[in-house]
């Protein structure tokens, strides 16, 4: 499986269920990566979305503990047990773990691959992605040139697990 966030210097990746900052690049990265595969969130990330609707052309799988919830054009799971039942469904290369904090914390040790892009700059945050730089599992197998956004340096990277 595969992870995908942007962070600030903290590993931060949000406020009050919001992205810290939107980087036109970073959500072009995004949306190119994602498109046509399979994305999995808490509902927190989902109801984040404009209008709380699921991300276009791709599977989304929400987890909530709620089990009345339900929304139109995604499969809404209610456990760790449920969502692995779904997903022998798909390639696990196909599929992207997209947040918030707690389903990046729940899935981190079930993927191979992070696709992290830093924002050089540390923001007042409430949310957090685990930091790969103190994990000794994780290594940076390719990074980009520095990008910015008006003031704004980030870097795409790419970490890989290299042992289990």
């Amino acid at each position: 499986m595969n992870i995908i966030a942007a962070v600030d210097k903290n590993w931060a990746i949000g406020k009050n269920n919001e992205l810290l900052v939107r980087i036109p690049m970073d959500q072009k990265f995004f949306r190119e990566t994602t498109t046509g595969k399979v994305v999995v969130m808490g509902r927190k990330t989902l109801e984040s979305f404009p209008n709380g609707i699921p991300l276009k052309n791709r599977t989304n799988i929400v987890l909530t503990h709620n089990p009345a919830y339900q929304v139109k054009d995604a499969i809404v799971v209610h456990s760790m047990e449920e969502l692995h039942r779904e997903l022998e469904k798909y390639d696990t290369n196909d599929v992207y773990v997209i947040g918030g904090q707690k389903i990046y914390e729940q899935l981190l040790d079930e993927c191979d691959v992070a696709h992290i892009t830093k924002i050089d700059y540390a923001y007042d945050a409430d949310a957090y992605f685990p930091n790969l730089d103190e994990k000794p599992e994780w290594k940076i197998t390719a990074d980009s040139e520095e990008q910015t956004y008006f003031d704004l340096e980030f870097y795409f990277y790419k970490y890989e697990r290299v042992q289990k």
